[in-house]
């Protein structure tokens, strides 16, 4: 079997044999030539990292930017022959395999190395700051990433454990989205994606005094007509394009149910929602929410639509053990 492990970059004749091979469709060319584009994929990122790094050293000159290309370019190759190299080659070869024997692709994404894995999720959405009119402490300026989310310049990719709590926690609120939605004709999807920038996925959701959920997922204040239990936290307003902090009143519920029960009156009942009420377009639904006063983050409706059109909560919605509406 030839041995291609050892190919030069800098030679042009190195590829000669891969060549000949490739000619009679051989096993080894289709590994190799598998090598060859995981290779092409590291040297891009290499010269990306590259690009990436602050130049204009002593020793910065263009020389030696071309000899480090070429350098990167031949340490790709061997990273790539090594061992089961990065693992994407693998993939190209049971690809370019297909028709010539029965090739049994693995269920699912298909793993890296542990080295190298990431989550390539949807960003985890920033904990909510504003809700009905506020929001709480948890959900203060100093628990937001310094990333932003998903289309924004430093999107910021969320982690095994965030994926696990979102999937938990739309299994958790979908029944209640789904009469939720028969109420105000708005896809149940988009409540749940309100009540996850609300409560963080449910991590910052507002707790009672002794410590117990007030299961208000959607940080609607308590006002002078409202006559059930409240919690009493900090909350940051924007006032002025600037983000203050105040003392705020909110509901407390009995349940997640009633939770979605009162969001549904609330926005099916009172006209400055009207154009939120059966809204099916998510950009439109945001911006009516935001434009009605639901809160007073300028953000609000970016942040909302970037979530219902995420991966996190297609993720979610399609591992989970419920129908993606």
């Amino acid at each position: 079997m030839a041995d291609f492990s050892q190919i030069n970059a800098l030679d042009p004749n190195a590829l000669s044999g891969l060549k000949r091979l490739s000619k009679d469709n051989s096993p080894e060319a289709i590994k190799e030539a598998s090598r060859q584009f995981e290779a092409l994929f590291v040297q891009q990122v290499m010269k990306s990292m590259r690009d990436a790094t602050p130049k204009g050293g002593m020793f910065d000159s263009e020389e030696t930017r071309m000899y480090q290309s070429l350098l990167d370019q031949q340490m790709s190759m061997q990273l790539s022959a090594r061992g089961r190299g990065f693992g994407l080659a693998k993939v190209i070869e049971r690809q370019m395999s297909q028709g010539r024997e029965p090739v049994s692709l693995p269920d699912g994404p298909v793993p890296l190395e542990p080295s190298i894995r990431r989550s390539f999720d949807t960003a985890l959405p920033p904990p909510a700051k504003e809700g009905g009119s506020g929001n709480a402490a948890a959900n203060s300026a100093a628990t937001l990433p310094a990333a932003g989310v998903v289309g924004s310049t430093a999107p910021q990719l969320s982690d095994m454990a965030s994926s696990s709590r979102a999937r938990a926690f739309v299994d958790k609120v979908w029944p209640q989205a789904v009469e939720a939605s028969k109420a105000t004709g708005i896809p149940a999807r988009f409540l749940v994606a309100q009540a996850a920038l609300e409560t963080g996925w449910g991590k910052h959701e507002l707790k009672n005094a002794d410590g117990t959920p007030s299961y208000n997922l959607f940080n609607i204040k308590a006002g002078r007509s409202w006559a059930g239990g409240t919690v009493n936290t900090s909350t940051t307003e924007h006032r002025n394009g600037q983000p203050t902090a105040e003392s705020a009143r909110f509901r407390a519920y009995a349940s997640y149910e009633e939770s979605f029960r009162d969001y549904a009156r609330l926005i099916a009942g009172n006209p400055r929602y009207a154009a939120v009420v059966g809204q099916t377009d998510a950009t439109r639904f945001a911006r009516g929410l935001q434009e009605a006063g639901y809160a007073t983050d300028p953000q609000y409706a970016n942040k909302l639509a970037r979530i219902i059109n995420g991966n996190t909560l297609r993720v979610a919605l399609g591992a989970g053990a419920v129908p993606s509406a």
